[in-house]
């Protein structure tokens, strides 16, 4: 059995959660077309007859504007020294830009000191890409790096994903030992778990300014034998937020509650109460005791 701890870095919104989950063949990490949609670190593991997979999603590398944008990046470049190998992940429907420079540069100062056994380039969202687009993109991409493979994806379909998994594998050394178990498919706690599948749903559900100040704390995680008891705080920089995420009559706040209980109850496979309040917090994005408090370590 092959085993290797694998990176997917990119810019924001290029896909890196979907990719993650498409390869662990489970809904680990929330999805949204919001950037910055990941804050944390997520593992999930896939398993394969040949091969075991420690995926590591990571936050999208940005120009940091507030604390919490910085620990997003630094929370980024600190999985590089870890893994084996490293999918950088691009949008196949845009030609390379400053952003994805930055991290192929950045990937660049870490190896120096310390070699993947393989660097592969993802142009994702090939499904919304014309053919004759593809191959010109590859070869801008060639001459910005010598990648070990440069793979057209889609996440979103699961197409060369199979392929993928096998060029990744020939990178990889053999393992005496199992490192997790079949049934082991991430490291996130139901707590943590529940906390980002409410924000993933507050963020289906509001304008496009929210998402960057929207953070859910988890205040009560209570199991019983007949349902699990959940209280959650969500908070907002603004009234005017509060407000859009509460809704006219608390209609929004209401189906964010219903959805994110139908997930969870399907995810943890139990029966939930879910308690949702939403309260403003200014500032809370460069407060760095709420950060920690929030696993914005």
């Amino acid at each position: 059995m092959k085993f290797g701890t694998l990176a997917i870095v990119g810019r924001p919104n290029v896909g890196k959660s979907t990719l993650l989950n498409a390869l662990v063949k489970q809904k680990v990490a929330i999805v949204s077309d919001k950037p910055q949609t990941t804050r944390t670190r997520v593992l999930g593991v896939g398993h394969y007859p040949n091969v075991q997979l420690a995926l590591i999603d990571t936050p999208g590398l940005h120009k940091p504007k507030h604390r919490l944008n910085t620990r997003m990046v630094q929370t980024a470049l600190g999985v590089l020294p870890e893994a084996d190998v490293v999918y950088i992940l691009v949008d196949a429907s845009k030609a390379p830009g400053t952003g994805d420079r930055f991290v192929i540069d950045q990937l660049d100062a870490v190896s120096r000191s310390s070699p993947y056994r393989g660097v592969f380039l993802l142009l994702n969202k090939v499904d919304q890409v014309r053919k004759s687009k593809i191959l010109p993109l590859i070869d801008s991409y060639r001459q910005l790096k010598d990648f070990t493979a440069i793979v057209p994806i889609s996440a979103k379909t699961g197409a060369n994903l199979e392929r993928l998994i096998e060029l990744t594998q020939d990178c990889l050394p053999e393992e005496e030992q199992v490192h997790y178990d079949e049934d082991f498919l991430t490291d996130q706690s139901m707590r943590h778990m529940a906390a980002e599948i409410i924000r993933e749903k507050v963020l289906d559900h509001t304008r496009a300014e929210l998402p960057y100040a929207v953070a859910v704390f988890i205040d009560e995680f209570k199991e019983e034998p007949s349902r699990t008891h959940i209280s959650a705080t969500i908070l907002v920089d603004k009234g005017s937020q509060k407000a859009i995420v509460i809704g006219k009559g608390g209609q929004r706040l209401k189906s964010i509650g219903t959805q994110a209980r139908i997930e969870m109850e399907y995810t943890f496979n139990m029966k939930i109460f879910l308690e949702l309040w939403v309260k403003v917090q200014e500032g809370w994005r460069d407060n760095d005791r709420l950060l920690i408090e929030l696993g914005y370590h």
